[in-house]
């Protein structure tokens, strides 16, 4: 098997290591979830219709909502709403779920489903914001190189329903929540905004965020102002106790897409090595330091996690597809190949889930007079990409844990 082929089975076992369905079935298998009451299921993300499949395999629903951003097969009510920017579908989803947790009482049970998008898609503003201004924040937030930490940080203090206030909603009944995780570390308080977890943040973290990207000028004047009342108390701060009677777990993360891609590779008769689970910073950078790292040349090497990317062009293109055009100035006229995919099969606004490149990328954009420097400076990864064949397109998967990237020098 050739090196591009063999990167793209490791990229596609991580995807199907990381099922929603099955994990979540096992786990409400395991939570005994059926046996008292009504039971109350709100999903959230990109995985949220697999999810309430694997709900409702083992359980009995008698009210609920999944927020997704495109339909599919799902046996509860759907609201379809946007991703990476929140639109009306993410707000009257994000209503829905809070009437329904609200109406939960003692010998209920409410079930949240969260996955990798539920920030964007569970959207409804604090009181005196609007849609617009969301949206402009999360545009703003999204193209200043902050991380998912200092975003949702952000996003939490601008929301009804983030930073622990869904949870607060279902005070009266018993909490679950299933959780695929797609943020490095884990965190519970940042994966999608931590919708039912208490908030370790505050309304001066957030304004911290903002004057460490110069954002104060480039968010809504009513954002800014927000803030500022809640950093005088004038805001109610985000929850910071516990629900009284939550259970939480991790049902799928990017550790166990490293692993399951890292099998793959080893069942083909390739060692594979995983460097990290906790890949960070700016893309193009980090890609250069992956396909630097020290290797005994017969191995593949595996990273897990996000990076950012500092918008500064006009062009197209995701972390991912970045990272990979970094990677191939990098490493042109060398045995190496590269794959960076998200997980979610969607990287940045695009139908891309990533790229896979070598040592001859940057030679097939010669031949078609491209300027590999010039795209990446105009954050224009799409287009050279799929002008020399080097995207990867595989639709919505139906999860969403973390990106993978894979390393392969001879």
């Amino acid at each position: 098997m050739d090196d591009r082929s063999l990167l793209l089975e490791a990229f596609l076992a991580g995807i199907a290591g990381v099922d929603p369905e099955a994990a979540t079935a096992a786990a409400v298998n395991r939570l005994e979830l059926g046996n008292r009451g009504r039971l109350l299921a709100i999903a959230a993300g990109k995985g949220s219709l697999a999810m309430a499949r694997g709900l409702v395999q083992i359980a009995r629903v008698d009210e609920g909502v999944a927020v997704a951003p495109q339909p599919g097969d799902c046996p509860i009510p759907v609201v379809i709403g946007g991703h990476p920017v929140p639109n009306d579908g993410s707000v009257a989803g994000a209503r829905r779920a809070l009437e329904i947790a609200s109406s939960a009482d003692q010998g209920d049970t409410v079930v949240c489903l969260i996955s990798g998008g539920a920030s964007a898609l569970l959207a409804a503003p604090a009181e005196g914001l609007t849609l617009a201004d969301l949206q402009a924040s999360n545009r703003t937030l999204l193209e200043c190189g902050a991380d998912i930490v200092e975003t949702n940080t952000v996003r939490k203090h601008l929301s009804a329903i983030k930073g622990g206030w869904l949870g607060a909603a279902a005070k009266r009944s018993r909490l679950v929540t299933l959780v695929f995780s797609d943020v490095v570390g884990d965190p519970l308080d940042v994966i999608g905004s931590g919708p039912t977890t208490p908030d370790s943040t505050t309304y001066d973290d957030a304004l911290a965020v903002v004057a460490q990207y110069g954002l104060r000028e480039r968010l809504p004047e009513s954002v800014v102002a927000h803030l500022e009342g809640g950093s005088r108390g004038t805001v109610a701060e985000t929850p910071k106790r516990p629900h009284p009677r939550h259970e939480i777990e991790i049902i799928g993360s990017g550790s166990v897409a490293a692993e399951a891609a890292a099998a793959r590779v080893r069942s083909l008769g390739t060692a594979a090595r995983i460097v990290t689970t906790r890949l960070d910073g700016e893309s193009r950078r980090a890609a250069v330091e992956a396909v630097t790292t020290p290797s005994d040349g017969d191995e593949v090497l595996v990273f897990a996690g996000e990076t950012t990317v500092t918008v500064t062009g006009a062009g197209r293109g995701g972390r991912n597809q970045e990272a990979s055009l970094a990677a191939a100035i990098e490493i042109d006229d060398r045995d190496v190949t590269f794959l960076a995919g998200g997980t979610d099969g969607i990287d940045g606004p695009t139908d891309a889930a990533g790229g896979i490149v070598d040592g001859g990328t940057i030679m097939r954009g010669h031949a078609l007079q491209l300027d590999a420097a010039a795209f990446l400076e105009d954050n224009d990864a799409y287009t050279y990409l799929s002008a020399v064949g080097d995207l990867i397109v595989t639709g919505p998967t139906g999860t969403n844990v973390a990106d993978l990237w894979f390393v392969r020098r001879r």
